[in-house]
């Protein structure tokens, strides 16, 4: 007979996160943020189409400080999806299995988004 208040599977309360765990959560709540960032381009775009008056508003609202950090987390989550992407096609051929390709391929991922990004934001706003 099994024992009924043992859990099934591991939960968060007794499972340590790895790597491989934290950055698939993150792939996932980065093509969120790319939905979202998809929904504000249409917003902009549709308000430069109603005219200088809903176009400006939308300008205001993309220039503002809000605006403009959610910019940096939708540019971020581009890159990110984008470079974690290309790791998974890596695995779909077979390559990076080995724990420390794991956990080496996963810092690159990071360590690209954020760079690219940075550079990205650099580019927006004329410093390169």
């Amino acid at each position: 007979m099994t024992d009924r208040n043992r859990p099934l599977s591991p939960h968060l309360q007794i499972y340590r996160p790895q790597i491989t765990s934290i950055l698939s959560i993150t792939h996932r709540m980065t093509g969120i943020a790319l939905v979202f960032g998809a929904v504000m381009l249409v917003y902009w775009l549709m308000a430069a189409t109603y005219g200088p008056a809903p176009f400006a508003t939308a300008q205001a609202v993309m220039g503002s400080w809000i605006g403009k950090i959610v910019l940096a987390g939708v540019i971020f989550s581009l890159w990110y999806h984008l470079a974690n992407g290309i790791r998974h096609l890596a695995w779909d051929i077979g390559l990076g299995f080995e724990l420390d390709q794991v956990r080496n391929s996963g810092l690159a991922v990071v360590a690209i988004s954020v760079a690219l990004t940075a550079l990205t934001i650099a580019v927006i706003a004329g410093g390169v």
